[in-house]
């Protein structure tokens, strides 16, 4: 199994933890992948985080769909690819939320499905780098045509040359949006996926990978995790800890009526907590929200309490048929135990 190392969105208070990162890559992580919200942007970080380490690939989860036009998000990954030496990006894309997307970028929510695979197939082109650029999409097209348009756009081919093959994965939960990432993309980042749930989406995975006409196969397709570590031996303690989290994504991080973060909880079947930790937490009562997010839900996403106990709850992530897991950055004994139990499943 391949193990990463993930940072989340940057507050822009300090650097990123680059000592950390170093750490990462000399005990042989694979990667490291930050994320964004509306806040700092996900790109300007990874070119820091280049600056700094020699071999870790360096990825986007997730770089938000309708923060930039599709050639915008090439021209950025490409960019930061060719200052970390080339054949070191990989570009997770999904489609963030109805509330940050017509809220922050002021984009229409639209269809995110016809929008994810109009920028995927527009990357693939401007990274290949065969011909001029044109798309006819059900979202997106290139050159533009419609409203205020000039007459006089033309197909245009990437003055860089970039890596040709550069790994696009989508970051995505429904059953529409898993398959579509089979279909069309190098991989798949899980949104609050954990053990019992893998099979599910590698079935959805699987039905998109038949409709592929390239050799792609499911073994050869990445399929990502993420996990967090806390280490201690007061484990009620340490469960206690992300519950605010939680709650405030289950409860708080979207519409009432349109949670993804909630959604998941459902399909993990904590339905009636998630209906609880929404009603509490969107009534101003957080503290209670937190206490109402179940034990058992931190574990799945969470593995806490002394070694011995992480290495016992680590083996169902290892067996469980992803290939790769992100590990939510912690201090260097987090890092250290979490490279010591990947080395073990190989």
């Amino acid at each position: 199994m391949k193990i990463g190392l993930t940072l989340g969105p940057w507050d822009g208070m300090t650097p990123p933890p680059i000592e950390r990162i170093q750490l990462a890559e000399r005990l042989g992580y694979d990667s490291v992948w930050t994320a964004e919200t509306y806040g700092a942007d996900c790109m300007t970080p990874l070119a820091f985080i280049a600056a700094h380490t020699q071999r870790l690939n360096l990825g986007t989860n997730i770089a938000q769909l309708d923060a930039r036009t599709p050639a915008n998000l090439a021209m950025c990954a490409m960019s930061i690819d060719a200052l970390a030496g080339g054949g070191r990006m990989q570009l997770g894309i999904g489609v963030s939320g109805p509330q940050i997307v017509e809220g922050w970028y002021g984009r229409p929510w639209g269809k995110p499905n016809r929008r994810l695979r109009d920028v995927v197939a527009i990357l693939r082109q401007i990274f290949r780098r065969q011909g001029h650029v044109t798309h006819e999409g059900a979202e997106i097209s290139l050159p533009y045509s419609g409203p205020g348009e000039s007459g006089m756009a033309r197909p245009l081919k990437s003055v860089m040359r970039a890596t040709p093959n550069l790994p696009i994965l989508l970051g995505a939960d429904t059953p529409l949006n898993v398959r579509l990432a089979g279909e069309v993309a190098d991989g798949w980042l899980g949104f609050h996926l954990v053990p019992a749930t893998v099979g599910r989406y590698r079935a959805l995975i699987a039905e998109g990978i038949a409709k592929r006409s390239d050799g792609m196969t499911l073994d050869r397709f990445e399929i990502r995790g993420m996990v967090g570590v806390k280490l201690g031996d007061d484990v009620q303690a340490l469960i206690n800890e992300p519950k605010p989290h939680i709650a405030l994504f289950a409860g708080g991080m979207g519409a009432r009526t349109m949670n993804f973060h909630k959604d998941a909880m459902v399909k993990r079947g904590y339905g009636e907590a998630a209906d609880r930790i929404q009603e509490l937490f969107l009534a101003g009562r957080r503290a209670e929200a937190a206490a109402a997010v179940p034990d058992e839900y931190v574990e799945e996403e969470w593995l806490i309490g002394p070694p011995a106990r992480i290495r016992q709850r680590f083996r169902p992530w290892a067996d469980s048929g992803i290939s790769a897991l992100t590990v939510r950055i912690g201090p260097p004994e987090v890092i250290e135990l979490m490279a010591e139990l990947a080395r073990e499943t190989q």
